[in-house]
């Protein structure tokens, strides 16, 4: 196994992400943003994207791309998290970076990996690596059908289609219907896409593309829990720090202490967790095994350290105001994207040979 520990680059990286960030994705900015009929932040995206590189971290050089690993693509996320920042980059720098990777689409990998051009996977966000999808028509070079809870289908330019004849089609996003769906994590909104004729390009073969992309997709998802569950615990102790009841922190308080230790113990596993599942991705070793424990363990502790921030903030969590409320609802919306716990601990038990009593 790797050393799990953040190297001095990936540090780098993460400072330069989160300096960004504090520019450009403040909390009062991302709630207006939820409010508007445009919750992508695309400026945002493009100083990620295309300013900074980061769209192309897993995209080989010689397809420009960075090369990186998806060691330095959590780091990313982490940050992406902690912020709730409105841009589809676990949807397209990941996910569908991933399935081009194993189609082997070299001039779709080239554009997704210069950050003018957004790619995004059209199988419903809550899908499990392996898991059941839905697929359209294909028909006479010309696909037919309808495709729900896609995650930023609405910022895309082209879209990958699984079809029924078992390719995967890219199309471009022009030429579909693509209609919002009522969004519980308005950071993250899904919609409907609707396909009728729309001419498609076949790039492969849609069931390893998918998996593939699904795996990766679920394995740096912990990532950003890691930064959702990472903020809510940090601001929640420095906000019990200021917060004075009879004259003295509440945060001194034993019966705060120890919830706040407990949330400590767990964020802490959720760090070990997703750093294992991204530096599994990274190697290959042991890869199914490692998503499986991230998504079985972190997803459980995003919700809970999102719950404990807005209760302990009081009064002032419940407000729209502050953004508390963005945090619980990217976690509720994330314990179920890629699969949920139990989906992930059931395959952990097939992977384990461990059968059900």
């Amino acid at each position: 196994m790797s050393d799990l520990l953040y190297s001095p680059e990936e540090e780098a990286l993460r400072a330069a992400v989160r300096d960004l960030l504090t520019d450009h994705c403040d909390p009062a900015g991302v709630i207006a943003r939820t409010e508007s009929a445009a919750p992508h932040d695309l400026a945002l995206w493009k100083a990620l994207a295309q300013d900074m590189g980061l769209a192309g971290l897993l995209v080989p050089e010689e397809l420009d791309g960075q090369g990186a690993t998806h060691r330095e693509a959590a780091v990313v996320l982490e940050e992406l998290g902690r912020a709730v920042a409105p841009v589809p980059y676990l949807s397209s720098s990941v996910v569908a970076t991933e399935a081009l990777l194993e189609c082997g689409a070299d001039d779709l990998l080239t554009q997704l990996a210069s950050g003018a051009v957004i790619g995004v996977l059209a199988v419903a966000l809550n899908v499990p690596p392996g898991g059941v999808h839905r697929t359209v028509r294909a028909e006479g070079g010309l696909l037919h059908g309808e495709l729900t809870s896609v995650a930023d289908a609405a910022a895309a330019d082209v879209l990958l289609v699984p079809a029924d004849d078992g390719g995967l089609y890219a199309v471009d996003a022009t030429a579909a219907t693509v209609t919002p769906q009522v969004s519980f994590d308005l950071t993250r909104p899904v919609a409907t896409v609707t396909l009728d004729g729309a001419p498609g390009r076949r790039l492969g073969d849609a069931a390893p593309a998918v998996r593939r992309a699904l795996r990766a997709g679920a394995g740096l998802l912990a990532s950003e829990q890691l930064g959702l569950a990472d903020w809510s615990l940090t601001e929640t102790v420095a906000y019990l720090k200021e917060r004075k009841q009879f004259n003295r922190p509440v945060g001194g308080f034993q019966a705060l202490k120890h919830r706040l230790a407990q949330l400590w113990l767990e964020v802490a596993g959720v760090r070990a967790a997703a750093r294992n599942a991204a530096d599994a991705l990274a190697t290959g070793e042991d890869t199914d095994v490692a998503v499986a424990v991230a998504q079985a363990y972190v997803a459980p502790v995003a919700v809970h350290a999102a719950e404990e921030a807005l209760q302990l903030h009081a009064g002032i969590g419940m407000t729209w105001e502050h953004p508390v409320h963005l945090r619980l609802k990217r976690a509720k919306a994330d314990s179920l994207a890629h699969g949920t716990a139990g989906a992930h601990r059931e395959a952990l038990a097939g992977l384990a040979d461990l059968p059900a009593p």
